[in-house]
């Protein structure tokens, strides 16, 4: 097994609830509060780790909430590495409405992040070791357009593998100044990255077109309900979505990402890789609120479905 660093430069607090009725205007009063390490670099960690696989955090924390984040990965046995920050790491919100069925997801920005930290951030991740390293999330207030460039850099010059989930700006400037081992975008990441909007037959032609380009050496493009997309230098595969009980759709990516660079590192072959990938987003839809996928819910996910395509 290869040794995975994921980097969270804004990680969460999730606090995930139900509530009888959302209403406005009125107190609305919540029950069967959890409380969960979250964003973009820690539920990668997480699902990881769930996976067995070898990883550690390494991400961006502050204040008594950063703490409070601390003490949730301690719970949860992720390893990790805290770069301490002048402002307080955020805390999002996840309500589950009972009377429809309908959830809502309240997202914070977080801090902005002073030059000073961000130089801290690239040098502690310079001092770690590791074969591949996964940026996840989008770029913090106060973070230049070009850092996740200069984290790719860092694994370019030990030759490791770079795995970039991101968005906007951060994604746009790593595709043509570092190396990409892998890249997860959705299709409206992929439709910002194209400057227009794409029917599943323009997704997949898109997609191929960044391979030619030396974008990335993979990209897998989930799309929702409709599957993903696998791009390589050997071609497209499209496959439909594994059909589940939904219960929330929290994390649903991280797990889809997280799942499928654990079967990487592991050294399976893209095309499984990405097929257990989509066993992960899928078997994080079987939880309620923050909690990620389960390895055996993953494991047999993923046995089911090779099953249907032989």
């Amino acid at each position: 097994m290869n040794k995975i660093l994921s980097l969270a430069l804004n990680p969460a607090i999730d606090v995930s609830s139900d509530t009888s009725t959302v209403l406005t205007t009125q107190k609305v009063r919540t029950f069967n509060e959890t409380y969960d390490p979250g964003g973009g670099g820690v539920n990668v960690a997480r699902v990881v780790s769930e996976l067995g696989g070898d990883v550690e955090l390494a991400y961006l924390a502050g204040g008594v909430t950063g703490d409070f984040l601390q003490e949730l990965l301690d719970q949860q046995k992720i390893r990790h590495t805290r770069i301490h920050i002048a402002g307080n790491t955020r805390i999002s919100f996840t309500v589950h409405e009972q009377k429809t069925g309908l959830e809502y997801r309240f997202v914070a920005s977080g801090p902005s992040i002073s030059p000073i930290e961000q130089e801290r951030c690239l040098s502690e991740i310079a001092h770690h070791d590791f074969s591949y390293l996964v940026a996840s999330g989008s770029l913090p207030a106060g973070v230049p357009d070009d850092f996740f460039a200069a984290v790719g850099a860092i694994a370019a010059a030990r030759g490791a593998r770079f795995v970039l989930d991101s968005s906007g700006r951060g994604l746009n400037a790593a595709l043509t100044k570092t190396p990409v081992f892998l890249m997860k975008p959705n299709l409206d990441e992929l439709e910002d990255l194209a400057g227009r909007k794409l029917d599943h037959p323009m997704a997949c032609d898109f997609a191929s077109a960044l391979i030619r380009d030396k974008a990335a050496e993979i990209i897998a493009v989930t799309l929702g309900a409709d599957g993903a997309i696998l791009a390589t230098a050997n071609g497209v595969l499209s496959l439909p979505a594994i059909k589940t009980d939904v219960q929330s759709a929290v994390g649903a990516g991280d797990s889809f990402l997280g799942a499928m660079l654990f079967a990487l590192a592991t050294g399976w072959q893209p095309e499984k890789a990405f097929v257990f990938g989509m066993a992960g987003g899928a078997a994080a839809l079987l939880r309620r609120g923050t909690k990620l996928c389960r390895r055996a819910d993953v494991e047999r996910l993923y046995h089911e479905r090779l099953e249907a395509v032989v």
